[in-house]
């Protein structure tokens, strides 16, 4: 029984369901998200810089069945096993400059908030023993 209670107060922290909410609305969001990058996002990136595509760089590492059209779809298809190093180049040229995107995007927004300036801090509050030390101190002194 101790370890169902250990684990029912680790379950209710709010760390935990922070957490939990916070994948579960990730994951909703992740539509939108997908929505952004690709019909929107993307879309202007390849109008500019055009379209970055290097799928077609690979290396077959076996033997390729008869027939088969030297295509990386084709390959994967028959089962060739296949050093895919252009579709990685592509994923990774597409990160960077999304990452870069989203970076402007957040750093704009940023600049837009615009913070409240932190309250002064109170004086701190003397002990009522050290204030009445100092009127002994004080005294004596007469």
């Amino acid at each position: 029984m101790g370890m169902l209670k250990e684990f029912k107060e680790f379950a209710v922290k709010g760390n935990v369901i922070d957490l939990a909410v916070g994948v579960i609305i990730g994951g909703a969001f992740g539509k939108i998200v997908d929505s952004v990058v690709g019909d929107l996002i993307m879309p202007l990136v390849g109008a500019v810089i055009g379209k970055l595509d290097f799928s077609n760089l690979f290396l077959v590492l076996g033997t390729v069945p008869e027939g088969t059209v030297q295509t990386l779809d084709a390959l994967k298809k028959a089962g060739v096993p296949v050093f895919a190093y252009g579709s990685f180049i592509t994923v990774a040229v597409n990160f960077a400059i999304l990452a870069f995107i989203i970076f402007l995007m957040v750093k704009q927004i940023n600049r837009l908030k615009k913070e409240a300036p932190a309250p002064e801090a109170a004086p701190a509050v003397t002990p009522e023993d050290v204030l009445l030390l100092r009127e002994i101190r004080d005294s004596l002194k007469k």
